[in-house]
């Protein structure tokens, strides 16, 4: 493997279409502002390394990135690659992971907005996100130990699992499909509208008007709070142990919940059936 130590690098396709190389304690940086650095690379090793110019990672394949950091000029860092590890790293770009399959990312920090859009088979572990419109279009998720702070996102996702995660972020899940939540607490308005197949168990849901217009909605044991309007037009089976602020118009399903403070239905077409003990509507 070719080994590069300790040095500077700012021309353009400063190190393309490179096949075996390690990166050492390099900064990627100066007044040539060169882009696309090591584009069309393989079998690159990264590490302890400073990133401050555009797209260094294009149309790579089975690269590890560690303990390194990509600034917020370095834009767009990893497009249209493959095979990828980043443990210990700074992600600050805009952009900063499209079209890119088979993604492993541990104990990093993320602020990017747009960042993740149509990736496939990405594991991201004990790391913390902020962006918007985070992980458009992607698909075979698994998420564990991540915290997130954003809007719009996992927007269109399929085929995605999340355990133990804390997401705070409006308007998320919205189209998904296929989606398996555990063990997690989910705040934001406007929670999963027009998804299908979403199973959210042992979770705690916050904000208002969540699950609207779902299809295959599945709630079990979970917690929900500050939530009004929820459930409206959906096909839902939802067991929750909490006293819900409101309910409208679930189109069909049954909702097991310990008391709710208003039920809305005046649309003919809502057959959802409210599950209360003893039949009666808390205070």
């Amino acid at each position: 493997m070719e080994e590069y130590r300790e040095q500077a690098f700012d021309e353009e396709r400063a190190l393309y279409g490179k096949t075996g190389v390690k990166l050492l304690n390099c900064r990627f940086d100066g007044p040539a502002d060169g882009e696309s650095a090591l584009k069309e690379g393989r079998d690159i090793d990264v590490q302890d390394c400073f990133f401050n110019l555009r797209y260094p990672f294009w149309h790579d394949e089975h690269v590890q990135i560690k303990n390194s950091e990509l600034t917020e000029l370095c834009r767009a860092a990893l497009w249209y690659s493959r095979d990828i590890h980043i443990a210990g790293a700074k992600l600050h770009g805009i952009k900063a992971l499209r079209e890119c399959a088979d993604v492993r990312i541990d104990g990093s920090d993320i602020i990017s907005t747009e960042f993740g859009w149509s990736v496939k088979n990405i594991k991201m572990a004990d790391t913390a996100v902020q962006g918007e419109y985070f992980m458009l279009r992607s698909e075979q998720l698994h998420f564990d130990h991540v915290t997130l702070q954003g809007k719009y996102s996992f927007q269109y996702i399929r085929e995605a699992e999340f355990t133990n995660c804390e997401l705070n972020t409006k308007d998320a899940f919205w189209h998904a499909q296929n989606v398996t939540v555990r063990n997690s607490v989910i705040r934001g308005e406007y929670l999963a509208w027009y998804s299908e197949n979403l199973t959210l168990e042992n979770c705690t849901i916050i904000g208002t008007q969540p699950f609207c217009y779902c299809k295959g909605l599945k709630l079990k044991n979970c917690r929900m709070v500050d939530t009004d309007l929820a459930f409206e037009k959906s096909e839902v089976e939802a067991e929750v142990t909490t006293v819900v602020d409101s309910i409208k118009n679930p189109k069909s399903g049954i909702i097991k919940v310990p008391g709710v403070k208003e039920i809305i239905m005046d649309d003919p077409v809502a057959q959802g059936r409210i599950i209360l003990p003893q039949a009666s509507r808390c205070a």
